[in-house]
């Protein structure tokens, strides 16, 4: 008599499948399992934060149980869970990104809110701004600029066409595509025009730092975005030379790394006006100098001395 086949395994609930995803993330070592886990079942699942803590006993079917594993073997790699689900929050709202571009962080953030504060100090709010964001990537900046200030118009460039492909999408998916550029370019090279506020998160890793970064960001981030050169500044060399020419009359919003608000404020000082105000420097939620801004009050001469220092 043959024997009688094995009782097929009971599926899943939804809250079993998510202690298990958990276990196995926190024993990877991996922060934040838990989160981790619900951000990626609400994804693959396609169901809200809300739905998982309100259904918790749902039962999975196994497709379901497949794709979740598919994901939690992907974290288990340190690809990050934005990456995963191809979405990063950012500000709010939700850009998409792909493997060339740079994953925003929250600390990124500090720019737009030092954006913000400048330009109401200006009485901007209202004015029709030309907005210049160099090394775009998702045209995270640039986009969430453009939807706090209605009346702004703006370019977004990158070397990547990768990465303007993204940044197009994200501008037409929230609405400023009528109000937004993207063009193919290196720094500031082939850049012409008059903007008030010039926004970039520039490469600023230096070489060697990069092997020893966390994996999220050195297997997954395109590392063109993140190699600043040997002392991680080369970037910021660059636009110190050719800003003035573009921002004339405004404000240079730039983001740097731990340590470096000192000397990229120095190398930008020959830009800024001479007013109390002038130079300012914002803060991340963490309590560090993050973001370095200048208002430049340039005049004709100055701007053809810029333009002749090599």
């Amino acid at each position: 008599m043959p024997a009688p086949d094995a009782p097929e395994a009971a599926a899943p609930t939804l809250n079993e499948a998510l202690r298990q995803a958990a276990a196995r993330l926190r024993r990877a070592g991996i922060e934040q399992a838990g989160e981790d886990a619900h951000r990626l079942a609400a994804a693959v699942l396609g169901l809200t934060r809300a739905a998982i803590l309100r259904e918790p006993d749902r039962a999975l079917v196994a497709e379901q149980v497949a794709r979740l594993q598919r994901a939690i073997a992907r974290r288990l790699l340190r690809e990050p869970v934005s990456r995963i689900v191809g979405t990063r929050d950012f500000y709010g709202r939700g850009f998409c990104l792909s493997p060339a571009t740079l994953d925003p962080r929250p600390d990124s953030e500090t720019l737009i809110a030092a954006a913000l504060e400048l330009v109401r100090e200006e009485g901007w709010l209202e004015a029709p701004l030309r907005v210049l964001d160099v090394g775009t990537g998702s045209g995270c900046l640039l986009v969430t600029l453009l939807l706090e200030l209605p009346a702004a118009t703006g370019v977004g460039t990158d070397i990547s066409a990768g990465a303007l492909a993204i940044a197009r999408h994200n501008a037409r998916s929230l609405g400023v595509e009528h109000r937004s550029r993207w063009i193919a370019a290196d720094g500031l090279a082939s850049i012409d025009g008059r903007f008030e506020v010039l926004l970039c998160n520039p490469p600023y890793i230096a070489s060697a730092e990069i092997a020893r970064l966390e994996p999220e960001v050195r297997d997954f981030d395109p590392h063109v975005a993140l190699d600043g050169g040997g002392d991680g500044l080369s970037m910021f060399r660059c636009l110190a030379k050719g800003a003035g020419r573009l921002v004339a009359e405004g404000w240079i919003i730039l983001e740097v790394g731990d340590g470096q608000a000192d000397a990229v404020t120095a190398m930008f000082a020959p830009l800024a006006g001479g007013l109390p105000g002038d130079v300012r420097l914002f803060r991340d939620v963490a309590g560090m100098r993050r973001c370095v801004a200048l208002r430049t009050r340039i005049s004709r001469r100055e701007l053809m001395i810029c333009a002749k220092t090599p």
